[in-house]
């Protein structure tokens, strides 16, 4: 086992929007980052871009609904760092093309695919936290919608996921005090520059439309997430595109 000095990051949903700047942010802060997501394609640049700021980085492919390798991929960065001290939660509830289900059509199969998503959160956090609680330090950070504080019905079911991941992490954030674990979540609203979803729309103005401002910078939103682990001041920030 190789343990590194460096306190340890976990990045889930490493994409090119948010999730690198989060990894970008967290590295400048000392720490060596794992990152996931579903598809190996893009780790060799996203490895690079790191490594070219100094950042100490390694990359793993995993579906966070695959719970056996979900866990078994935090073992193995546990077990090579010597332990996990942040993970950040943040992989894509729907795939860039696809569609929520406006409220007043969904039905129940609709909101369990939605809910597919939030439970693996309780199940990262199941895997990590008796660790952090061990050592008395530790942050777990969690990214969702404005859907869950703003209705939204064109989100439907999506809505419904944002707000029980919310007030996942808000409860553990109650529930872990004095015990020097941090839990918080961002609750975001617009369209994340560099992201997937948004090259989607962007790329498509005929369908969409023109997303005006209604878009956010991902760095900003990233200083924003270690203010908030730092400080741990408060359970939330909330970055909105929409005033």
């Amino acid at each position: 086992m190789s343990i590194s000095p460096r306190r340890t990051a976990v990045v889930i949903g490493a994409g090119p929007g948010l999730g690198m700047s989060i990894a970008h942010r967290v590295g400048r802060e000392g720490y060596t980052v794992a990152l996931v997501s579903r598809s190996d394609a893009r780790h060799a640049g996203y490895v690079k871009s790191l490594a070219e700021e100094g950042i100490e980085a390694e990359a793993f492919a995993a579906d966070v609904r695959d719970r056996d390798l979900i866990e078994s991929t935090l073992d193995t960065v546990a077990e090579r760092h010597g332990g996990i001290d942040l993970v950040y939660y943040g992989p894509g509830a729907v795939e860039p093309d696809a569609h929520p289900t406006p409220i007043d059509r969904i039905d129940s199969d609709d909101v369990r695919t939605a809910m597919s998503w939030v439970y693996p959160a309780v199940d990262v956090v199941a895997k990590v936290l008796p660790g952090m609680i061990e050592r008395g330090d530790g942050t777990l950070l969690f990214a969702g919608g404005l859907s869950a504080i703003t209705p939204m019905p064109p989100l439907g079911n999506l809505a419904l996921s944002s707000a029980a991941l919310r007030n996942y992490a808000l409860t553990l954030h109650a529930g872990l005090a004095g015990q020097g674990v941090f839990a918080g979540i961002l609750t975001i609203g617009g369209l994340i520059e560099r992201g997937d979803i948004h090259q989607l729309v962007t790329s498509q103005p005929e369908r969409f439309g023109d997303t005006g401002s209604a878009t956010l910078d991902p760095d900003e939103i990233a200083d924003g997430a270690w203010r908030l682990c730092a400080d741990r001041d408060r359970p939330e920030a909330v970055f909105s595109a929409f005033g």
